[in-house]
């Protein structure tokens, strides 16, 4: 299921009312959006108010954006507004564990976003030290460039997990206007029923790190005796591209290395395997421009 986790309404810095975030969720085929205006949840009421009075087929997150001099935390969860007056940016944990008390969903938005003088407190400053309350990293923020904001996310996200750290990806449109179509750009998948509680699947996903960022192609891998098996998987999202062949790049502690899986699926030995291995999709090479997805952290302990 495709959810965007990363939108803004005209209760804070947005151009969409609450109810045209719905209605442009929609639109774009989602099975569930969140809102997460900046520092309120005065929208929330509002959508649930639409979303109990008319029968449509989305569902809403309904969260917050944190935004601090040091720093944005996104929120695609947060139900109870979690007062952070004492945030500091050495201990920042407190927040996090605060939110997570109240049932919320947690992540670093856009670590890499342009600082002083251009966006003051939009590059993530804080100091973690303990990870177990952050749900997610935002590899992908829509709205960000690919190579120099991105990019850099990627490969902190890929650091913290190749060291032991269980972190999910995940991507945002940090959705501001109609005009930020989600047409080629990248989304969050997680695995989930038709007609089911996209929410709680969300929730499911990041607790065992079992989500996608996928342009529109899905990597999908599972155990078959001794070995892995990955198959591609098209979930016909709106403007993606197919490029004429593509890559599996496996990163693991001892390296990466590229394989050939045009064909459609590959099977690769277990042993040959580190014991944690990120595998990714590109198109015909391996360059950041051709991404396509990122797909579910392999642990060896766990499958």
């Amino acid at each position: 299921m495709p959810i965007d986790l990363h939108t803004h309404s005209t209760h804070s810095d947005g151009t969409l009312t609450p109810a045209e975030i719905i209605a442009n969720a929609k639109s774009l085929g989602l099975t569930a959006v969140a809102l997460t205006d900046h520092n309120t949840v005065s929208g929330q009421p509002i959508i649930r108010r639409i979303l109990a009075e008319e029968n449509l087929p989305i569902q809403c997150a309904y969260g917050m954006e944190y935004t601090t001099y040091y720093g944005h935390i996104v929120c695609p969860v947060l139900e109870t507004y979690v007062p952070w007056d004492s945030i500091d940016r050495h201990r920042p944990e407190r927040l996090f564990e605060a939110c997570k008390r109240a049932g919320g969903i947690t992540g670093i938005a856009h670590p890499f976003a342009y600082g002083e003088p251009f966006a003051m407190g939009c590059r993530f400053e804080m100091e973690i030290r303990d990870f177990t309350h952050v749900d997610f990293i935002e590899v992908i923020n829509n709205s960000e460039s690919l190579h120099t904001v991105n990019g850099p996310a990627i490969r902190w996200w890929e650091e913290l997990v190749l060291g032991g750290i269980p972190v999910s990806a995940c991507a945002g449109m940090d959705l501001h206007r109609v005009t930020d179509r989600m047409d080629g750009r990248f989304a969050t998948y997680a695995e989930g029923r038709e007609g089911g509680d996209a929410v709680a699947e969300l929730r499911a996903a990041l607790s065992v790190q079992r989500t996608w960022v996928s342009k529109g192609m899905l990597l999908d891998w599972r155990r078959e005796g001794d070995a892995i098996r990955f198959t591609l998987r098209d979930v016909n999202k709106p403007g993606y591209e197919a490029p004429a062949a593509y890559t599996l790049l496996l990163k693991g502690q001892s390296g990466e290395r590229t394989l050939d899986i045009s064909g459609g699926e590959l099977t690769v030995p277990i042993s040959e395997l580190s014991d944690v291995e990120i595998p990714k999709l590109y198109g015909a090479d391996t360059g950041l421009d051709h991404l396509v997805c990122i797909a579910p952290v392999i642990r060896k302990y766990l499958i």
